[in-house]
């Protein structure tokens, strides 16, 4: 199975290109559809305040990241963590757009050099629930996952709910799989074959009183439809 790592940030704003930053990253592990417990959370000292909107949102103050260690410090951290994983977010363009400013600035290629893949749910969501809202807080409310922690955003947090709100979405995905000479150990299902050949079945033919009855209900069909029944002009051809 994939390992799958649902990943959130938060930022100074909303443009990377134009100097905005990560302050906050969070990721959880699934393994098999799963939480694993194996998650990663770091603040970062963003080197400029927040936009005033932006710490509307996140409510995570200027001087909270004063003494938080800059992107570049915990990279190969976050790296390691992500690598050759199927990334999730929601509206992946957004965070990936700043991932890969953020890897730019240490020197290094973009996000998709280090992960398996990135999916985005956003893009699910949308073909889903076309025309619905399909914002997190939306999702939660629609698909009955409890966000009622959420008074701001936060990106572990916020990974968390995502998760939750990916598994709930992709439910009916899960499929049987049954896979020949597979050991327990292996983690598959093994089943073994059963020969039918040999196997006879009875034939139970209707008793007098059953084909009496039956007879008595087409007679009644037949008189009902005036005489109109199919089954009487096969029998009198």
């Amino acid at each position: 199975m994939t390992r799958q790592i649902v990943l959130d940030t938060e930022t100074t704003g909303l443009s990377a290109e134009g100097g905005d930053r990560i302050i906050e990253l969070g990721c959880v592990e699934l393994f098999n559809r799963k939480l694993t417990g194996n998650n990663l959370h770091f603040y970062f000292n963003p080197g400029r305040d927040s936009h005033e909107d932006a710490l509307k949102v996140h409510g995570i103050s200027n001087e909270f990241l004063r003494d938080k260690p800059k992107f570049a410090e915990l990279a190969p951290d976050i790296l390691e963590y992500l690598k050759d994983a199927e990334v999730i977010i929601h509206n992946a363009a957004f965070d990936v757009g700043f991932l890969n400013k953020e890897l730019e600035l240490t020197g290094r290629p973009p996000l998709k050099t280090y992960v398996g893949s990135v999916t985005d749910t956003l893009a699910m969501a949308k073909e889903m629930f076309p025309g619905k809202r399909n914002s997190l807080d939306a999702l939660c409310d629609r698909l009955e996952v409890d966000n009622s922690g959420r008074t701001l955003h936060g990106a572990l947090l916020d990974a968390e709910l995502l998760a939750d709100v990916y598994i709930n979405m992709t439910r009916g995905q899960d499929a049987l799989l049954v896979i020949d000479d597979t050991d327990d150990s292996a983690g598959g299902i093994s089943v073994a074959a059963i020969d039918l050949s040999a196997l006879v079945l009875p034939v139970l033919p209707a008793s007098e009183q059953e084909v009496a009855s039956h007879a008595d209900v087409l007679t009644q069909i037949d008189k009902a439809s005036n005489g109109k029944t199919i089954w009487r002009k096969f029998q009198t051809a």
